[in-house]
């Protein structure tokens, strides 16, 4: 059997969304803004890198920012040949130039489906395109959150308080919805049970939490723990795990694109 890296074909887990030469505002605030509605979306720094990834995320949506790098006739190769090895990509523009020809042609020849954004636009209404086409697309496919495995990082932490101490472990994977870990002791968490008082530490950020014990599994020798954050957990530490996440497949995602 090929070992190789397959490309994605089905949209059970979504699909990804890379900006290619995003300006600032674009990456503070649409890229933002898909994060926070738990899309997975990547900052692109390198089209010859990102062409040759994408042959193992073929279902991919692409927007790209024409007025950096190269020429507009250039972008026209660079996507015509992106398009022939991959034809399910999904292509949208930025662009500075607004004028009707050049839009219209951009768009009609080179099968720019997801849209040609006027990049000097209110970027609340550019925001609200993405966001549409997006649904549209159905580009989350069957996955509600995004999750980022934090299993070989020392720097997501966890710590509960049991039998008058607090008990420390390893986060192992994290969503907005909850997390699994590991402790060093394991202690004795019954199921459904209510934990108050929880520490989490991702990177520089410490949030305290609460969940409920939705399970554990023995994996290993070792027993994980999985979960749930209550209703109780507000929306800044919600956002602020979310921007973790993005910041967690983020520097995964830069080994191969950038």
């Amino acid at each position: 059997m090929d070992s190789e890296k397959k490309p994605e074909t089905d949209n059970t887990s979504g699909r990804k969304i890379f900006f290619l030469y995003p300006t600032v505002s674009v990456q503070n605030q649409i890229i933002t803004e898909l994060i926070q509605n738990e899309y997975e979306a990547y900052i692109a720094k390198d089209h010859s890198r990102l062409s040759y990834a994408l042959k193992n995320y073929s279902d991919s949506v692409i927007y790209i920012n024409i007025d950096e790098k190269m020429p507009s006739q250039e972008w026209e190769k660079w996507i015509g040949g992106i398009l022939t090895v991959c034809p399910n990509l999904k292509i949208g523009i930025f662009s500075n130039n607004n004028e009707d020809e050049f839009r219209e042609k951009f768009v009609q020849q080179n099968h720019v489906t997801c849209g040609y954004i006027f990049q000097k636009v209110d970027m609340t209404k550019a925001v609200s395109v993405v966001l549409d086409k997006m649904n549209e697309l159905n580009i989350k496919g069957r996955r509600k959150y995004l999750r980022a495995s934090t299993e070989r990082e020392a720097n997501a932490t966890i710590n509960i308080p049991y039998g008058g101490e607090f008990l420390h472990g390893m986060i192992k994977d994290i969503s907005t919805v909850g997390f699994s870990c590991v402790f060093d002791q394991a202690p004795t968490l019954a199921k459904n049970s209510l934990i108050k008082g929880i520490q989490l530490k991702l990177q520089t950020n410490l949030l305290n939490v609460e969940a409920v014990v939705y399970g554990s599994r023995d994996e290993n020798e070792q027993k994980i723990f999985v979960m749930l954050f209550t209703q109780r957990v507000d929306s800044d530490v919600r956002s602020r795990i979310k921007k973790y996440i993005q910041g967690n497949i983020q520097n995964k995602m830069d080994v191969e694109i950038n």
